[in-house]
């Protein structure tokens, strides 16, 4: 029985999309992989953006996760431009935790709120990652204040604790669609995660079976209805431990 979970525990922490996810592999050479996703899956999606009437050399990406129904959604814009259209949607690979914030480091939970992308990991043990920037200024009011946890990524493989894993195939094409905006000067690429899409029926079942979340989620339901009315981003500001938007 010891033996069987002590196997379980290092299973878990090698599995772990946390703590561990930015040790590096000496022997990966960073360019490959992001050269060879970019060969590999670039024509495709130019093909793809280049249908909606998207500048393929001159677009933002908006990236909208559901936890519920495990979705990841793709959708791009001409810089210029201020609606959005939906090029892709990517099924999570797995998930971990239950509907609802996260707040602590070990809880299993991917977070939910409004986010960018931060660091991108060319050298990730998932193959390509990319860093959701939790905990933002709303999660610090509510998280644990000393342990909050972090490393949340959006990566390839197929194993998470917190984050959102898509394959080594489909993190090739969001990689490469990610890094193609930032190095036109897109610096900042939203994220918006929620725990499912925040119809007014959707709303009202998970307020009532998990009422202790209902104030958070119904706020979140508002940046959830800007978006869905025109497919427009709202700016978005925490004021009094809330979300704002406008």
């Amino acid at each position: 029985m010891k033996i069987k979970l002590l196997i379980l525990s290092v299973l878990f922490i090698c599995f772990s999309c946390g703590g561990n996810e930015e040790q590096k592999n000496s022997r990966v050479k960073s360019g490959d992989r992001v050269q060879n996703a970019h060969h590999e899956k670039w024509a495709d999606l130019k093909k793809s953006i280049e249908k909606l009437g998207i500048d393929s050399e001159n677009y933002s990406v908006f990236l909208r996760a559901f936890k519920e129904e495990q979705i990841l959604e793709v959708w791009i814009k001409n810089n210029t431009a201020f609606k959005y259209h939906r090029l892709l949607t990517y099924p999570f690979c797995a998930t971990s935790g239950v509907l609802g914030p996260k707040k602590k480091e070990g809880d299993l939970q991917i977070p939910e709120g409004f986010y960018e992308i931060g660091v991108m990991n060319p050298k990730s043990k998932f193959h390509l990652s990319m860093e959701v920037n939790y905990p933002n200024a709303h999660d610090q009011y509510y998280s644990d204040p000393k342990h909050p946890g972090g490393d949340i990524y959006i990566h390839g493989d197929c194993v998470t604790v917190g984050c959102i894993p898509i394959t080594d195939d489909k993190i090739k094409s969001l990689y490469t669609l990610v890094k193609r905006s930032r190095d036109q000067g897109n610096t900042k690429i939203p994220v918006h995660i929620f725990p499912n899409h925040l119809t007014s029926t959707n709303l009202s079942r998970i307020n009532k079976s998990a009422p202790q979340h209902a104030h958070f989620w119904t706020n979140l339901s508002e940046g959830y209805a800007y978006f869905e009315k025109e497919n427009k981003l709202p700016k978005i500001s925490i004021n009094n431990k809330r979300y704002t938007f406008k």
